[in-house]
């Protein structure tokens, strides 16, 4: 067998090519930490939203950058070298379609939706972003025409819709070229997200990823943290604003 073949059958991450030695590459440890400082930086504002009516200085502009650093992280992994054909792609569709599920109920009891359930909450707009990456990645006129379609449609219903799409679509073609064209494109989309947070704090996240290669941040990786944290601290947040009278 094969080593990259040996690797993926083991679900060890395959050897890298020479051919991609141009990727954007960032420590696994590090990826994780700019995971958690996402995670952090949503529940700050999420706690902002829900329990102190944005009242905390500062807490509503760091959380902008919130979304970007999800995005980044789930666009570098999906530009992992194999990650189609180790069905990387399908299983984290698989995994944001259930725990999107699973946190709907609480993202919508919590209030502040128009016509009370749009947008659908941040694990539905990361899945319409891998859907359209799958499709891109698979190839062919066909599949290429329904990456569009699924962009378009998907992106209507989702948290920061198209401009968030976009980003995820930039940060994954910079991940597999590390390319000034993907890099231009990465910084529009990130600036296009004004129409949505009203400020350019997302900008902010670009610099951050970027130093990221350069610190080796030593932290381990829990598969599923991500998935299980979103839809319990949204659980948490509802019975504190229910105890305080506050959710709408």
């Amino acid at each position: 067998m094969k080593p990259a073949a040996a690797a993926l059958a083991s679900g060890q991450r395959a050897p890298e090519k020479a051919g991609a030695a141009q990727r954007f590459k960032v420590s696994d440890g590090t990826i994780e930490g700019l995971k958690w400082l996402g995670l952090a930086l949503m529940t700050l504002d999420h706690a902002n939203k829900y329990l102190f009516d944005d009242m905390l200085p500062g807490a509503f502009e760091l959380g902008r950058l919130a979304m970007p650093l999800f995005g980044f992280v789930l666009s570098y992994n999906l530009a992992r070298p194999g990650a189609l054909e180790s069905g990387a792609l399908i299983r984290t569709m698989k995994r944001l379609t259930l725990y999107g599920l699973v946190a709907s109920p609480f993202f919508i009891v919590l209030g502040g939706l128009a016509f009370g359930w749009w947008p659908l909450n941040i694990m539905f707009m990361l899945l319409v972003a891998t859907a359209t990456l799958y499709l891109i990645e698979k190839g062919g006129r066909l599949r290429l025409l329904a990456a569009a379609v699924v962009f378009l449609v998907g992106g209507a219903f989702v948290e920061f819709w198209w401009f968030a799409l976009a980003f995820c679509i930039a940060a994954w073609w910079y991940c597999k070229t590390a390319s000034k064209a993907a890099l231009v494109l990465w910084l529009l989309a990130a600036a296009s997200l004004v129409v949505v947070n009203r400020n350019l704090w997302a900008l902010a996240s670009i610099p951050l990823i970027l130093a990221a290669p350069l610190v080796d941040v030593r932290m381990p990786h829990f598969r599923r943290a991500f998935y299980i944290y979103y839809p319990a601290h949204l659980a948490v947040l509802l019975v504190v604003a229910t105890l305080l009278g506050r959710h709408l």
